[in-house]
């Protein structure tokens, strides 16, 4: 089935609705991603640089792949603004974000495609483009078509609609002396030319020998890291922030000697990753690491797990077996919440701390033992050994080197470092592909406090990662879905909630004209009827479709559905 295009563009109210200025933010918000409001002449100055410094052909294909991916990010964000409509008016964002954001102001003269057939031809006319003006004024009229930033755009946008490449022509260019310019659309490999037309979305060979160049140079700087210096950081760890930094600079010293870790830290901070990093980084690497959590271990059972057990030492002993230390020997143990250890398993790894051996339950041998013990625990073990709950002797001897992680609160500038580590790694366990975070989502995810940690973060990038659709990205309803709720630890941000900056501020009423606000306020007004109307009108109007009412009324549908939610608690 073909869809063919009317001669005017739709009703953009929808997409003008997303378009919030959070000014006392120095943000501008179009649905989730930031934007910019940059001076047309500014971009006409970025224009002539690339111009001269790398050339017309390389130029062009600059210009071209930047309006290209601007095209791709616009084109999801229309699918999620625009799920209810026909797909002919859910197309026609593209040129309507053309003229909304002052590029060009675009008239459709011909359009059919069917999405599930592949088939597509587009002709538009484009008028006051403002990179043929900016070109005009720099170079005067040129020979050949210059639109090269808006053909991009058009194709990138036609592109993700379509799911196959589309690539769009600019057949007459008001840069070059016409009325008007005209494009023309259709899949790639329909157009003669089609390789010299590819050829200026392909990365610059240039710019490819220059990252290949900088990823050697990082190489060889690996390789030869001066031994000296303590900035490395732990093997497979991620994090830039000082206070990361600072601990990766207290486990590597620490990993020069023999001395007994104890890390301490808010649960979910990584501390068994610490630990491991530490055991890599020191000259135990080849030997075994053993993580034993002493929380799950059962009090009575516990000595048996982790220092072995002879045959016959109690009922269920079948046989004799060696325990944690044993098997980590010459290696690395890491106990974690060893303050869940019972009094006499206190004593025999004081022992073992103090001696370098340890007796079987149920035997009288003692057993020479080498291993490095790497202690955490989220509680104050200070506190515990005041209130008799942990052996003081014990205490001194674990906090001979103690390391302090930092919550994740508190070195939020490793959180995007984290979320493309989390992200390649769930791309890869579940077999899809996301464009990332919206730009929205991010700030979120920075804002937030993370009780839950490294760890939390984790679960919520996985949980985006099977909430989005295949090459969209993950908004911030799928990270936080009680957004909507007014109590939400995120709604609440220097006085102003997340979504209250989704919601317009003037919608499509001039606020200057007092003339309605009169007519609106006498003895019977009420502003909780105001809006059970609206909302009402908008619910009748979009056919009960409570996306597209919210659409309506200028807000996100969480925000909506809470409206709805709270007038039914009152009725």
């Amino acid at each position: 089935m073909s869809t063919k295009a009317q001669p005017q563009l739709p009703e953009s109210k929808d997409l003008i609705s997303q378009i919030q200025f959070a000014s006392e933010d120095g943000k501008i918000w179009f649905n989730e991603q930031r934007m910019l409001l940059v001076h047309s002449a500014v971009m006409g100055s970025l224009r002539k640089e690339l111009i001269e410094t790398l050339g017309v052909e390389r130029a062009r294909g600059f210009l071209m792949r930047f309006g290209y991916y601007s095209g791709l990010k616009d084109a999801e964000m229309a699918h999620k603004i625009r799920p209810d409509i026909t797909k002919h008016e859910a197309f026609l964002a593209g040129p309507q974000l053309h003229n909304i954001k002052g590029m060009v102001r675009v008239e459709p003269t011909a359009l059919t495609f069917d999405v599930e057939a592949g088939t597509f031809h587009g002709e538009f006319d484009w008028f006051d483009s403002y990179e043929a003006e900016v070109h005009i004024n720099e170079y005067g009229l040129a020979k050949y078509p210059i639109c090269w930033t808006l053909i991009g755009y058009a194709s990138g946008f036609a592109t993700y609609y379509m799911g196959r490449k589309i690539l769009f022509k600019e057949t007459q260019c008001s840069g070059s002396g016409a009325d008007h310019c005209h494009i023309v659309g259709r899949p790639a490999e329909e157009w003669e030319d089609r390789e010299e037309l590819e050829r200026n979305f392909m990365p610059d060979p240039i710019i490819e020998e220059l990252f290949a160049l900088q990823h050697q140079v990082s190489t060889l700087k690996e390789s030869f890291r001066d031994p000296d210096k303590e900035e490395d950081l732990l093997f497979n760890s991620v994090g830039r922030s000082g206070a990361f930094k600072n601990v990766c600079q207290l486990i590597n010293k620490a990993s020069k000697s023999k001395v007994t870790v104890l890390l301490l830290g808010e649960t979910g901070v990584g501390k068994e990753i610490v630990a491991r990093g530490l055991h890599v980084s020191s000259d135990r690497a080849e030997a075994p690491f053993v993580a034993v959590n002493c929380a799950c271990i059962p009090q009575d059972l516990i000595e048996a797990e982790l220092f072995g057990v002879e045959k016959g030492a109690y009922t269920g002993a079948t046989q004799s077996r060696e325990g944690k230390f044993e098997r980590a020997n010459h290696g690395t143990i890491f106990l974690d919440e060893v303050i869940e250890l019972s009094p006499r398993a206190q004593a025999t790894l004081l022992r073992v701390l103090q001696e370098g051996e340890l007796e079987r339950v149920g035997d009288n041998r003692l057993r020479r033992i080498d291993v490095r013990v790497v202690a955490a625990t989220n509680e104050d073990l200070e506190n515990a050994v005041k209130e008799g709950r942990f052996r003081a002797d014990l205490f001194y001897r674990l906090n001979v080197y103690p390391v302090h992680i930092p919550p994740l609160r508190d070195r939020t500038e490793d959180i995007p470092l984290l979320v493309d580590h989390f992200l390649e790694k769930y791309h890869t366990l579940y077999n899809k592909r996301t464009t990332g975070l919206s730009d929205k989502a991010l700030q979120a995810l920075m804002m937030y406090k993370w009780p839950g940690n490294i760890r939390e973060l984790e679960n919520m990038i996985e949980r985006g990662v099977i909430l989005a659709d295949n090459n969209h990205s993950i908004d911030m309803e799928s990270f936080f879905p009680s957004l909507a709720e007014p109590s939400h630890p995120l709604n609440v941000i220097n006085g102003r909630g997340l979504l209250d900056a989704q919601e317009p501020e003037n919608a499509a009423i001039d606020l200057n004209d007092s003339d309605w606000m009169d007519s609106l306020l006498n003895e019977e007004f009420s502003i909780e009827n105001l809006e059970q109307e609206l909302i009402k009108r908008a619910l009748d109007q979009a056919g009960g479709n409570v996306s597209k009412a919210a659409r309506l009324l200028g807000l996100t549908r969480p925000a909506l559905a809470y409206r709805l939610k709270k007038q039914d608690k009152e009725t």
